[in-house]
């Protein structure tokens, strides 16, 4: 792992790597090994585990930021999207004033979203950096949003402050992300599928079973809506609210900084 993309106090941290509990400074180099693995077939197998549907929740991240196509500039933030997919989908669909900035920390899912976007390089770029102590200046972006992210992050606190910081007074913030099932029997159904079938799906796409068992551990970890909302409103942010998708399979939280 590149030392420099480790923040300075993630050693006295502690994490949860799938159901696994680790010290901080170990969770992020073992993410980077299941993502390093998984890149170039990252995006095949969001759409063979969601039955696509990740493809309409992302379609909705966007609807809901709404930027205006008649903005002179509008600059958004994407971390934790190295295969480039919402933001490739945002400058494609927004006015010619918007760009795009991926920040991702795996060197291989930026290699393959620099692969997808080099069409689009005139508005949309790739960083590698640390979610946890992104490397922009205060109040550089007029949105931010993440994907399927947040759970593989350290500390869900330092990634939110980060967000508060580098986003302009009037930003906005988005998360989408996997959630709590909200819908009885299907949480029953989801946790079925989830566990039989997506790391049998997994070795069978891609060789490592292993990672996507890892990731859907990662899901059940993972805050429930309103909890999460709690962290969102403790980071600043402000008109903190969240929609669910699929019943609660996914979440889409949405907040201001004001």
């Amino acid at each position: 792992m590149n030392e420099d993309l480790e923040r300075p106090d993630a050693a006295n941290a502690k994490a949860s790597f799938g159901f696994a509990d680790v010290a901080g400074e170990t969770k992020q180099g073992l993410v980077n090994e299941v993502f390093a693995k998984v890149a170039r077939r990252y995006d095949l197998m969001n759409d063979l585990m969601s039955g696509g549907l990740h493809r309409l929740w992302k379609s909705e991240l966007l609807a809901w930021l709404a930027p205006p196509k008649s903005a002179v500039s509008y600059a958004l933030l994407d971390v934790a999207g190295g295969t480039g997919d919402v933001a490739l989908r945002f400058v494609r669909d927004a006015g010619k004033g918007a760009s795009a900035v991926v920040c991702d920390i795996s060197a291989e899912m930026i290699e393959v979203g620099r692969a997808r976007g080099e069409k689009e390089a005139d508005r949309l770029s790739f960083v590698r950096g640390n979610a946890e102590a992104l490397p922009f200046a205060k109040a550089s972006f007029d949105a931010y949003t993440i994907a399927f992210g947040m759970r593989n992050l350290t500390q869900f606190e330092a990634a939110l402050a980060e967000a508060f910081r580098v986003l302009k007074p009037g930003g906005r913030f988005l998360c989408l992300e996997f959630s709590s099932v909200e819908v009885p029997v299907l949480d029953r159904l989801y946790d079925a599928y989830s566990f039989g079938a997506i790391p049998i799906l997994g070795g069978l796409v891609t060789g490592d079973s292993a990672s996507y068992r890892y990731l859907v551990e990662s899901i059940r970890r993972f805050p429930d809506q309103k909890t999460f909302m709690g962290l969102i409103e403790n980071a600043g942010f402000e008109r903190a609210r969240y929609r669910n998708l699929t019943g609660g399979i996914a979440a889409i939280h949405s907040a201001w900084r004001l």
